[in-house]
């Protein structure tokens, strides 16, 4: 996805459902078709990364394993 394409769709934040309102350490998430957006909750003014939905779902999956 090219930056014209990227800034031309709007992006729809949310946190996980596991954020508590006490200002934690978190992340929020913006998903489209081709790629997600990462940025710090606490601070939204920072800069974002991106990655493939791929990479993304491999990154939640793993997350979520018990070790």
């Amino acid at each position: 996805m090219n930056t014209e394409q990227f800034e031309a769709q709007p992006l729809h934040w949310f946190k996980s459902s596991y954020s508590g309102g006490a200002g934690g350490e978190c992340i929020e998430v913006a998903a489209l078709p081709a790629s997600v957006h990462v940025r710090d909750s606490k601070d939204t003014t920072r800069g974002i990364f991106t990655v493939a939905p791929a990479a993304w779902s491999a990154f939640v999956a793993h997350t979520g394993r018990r070790h």
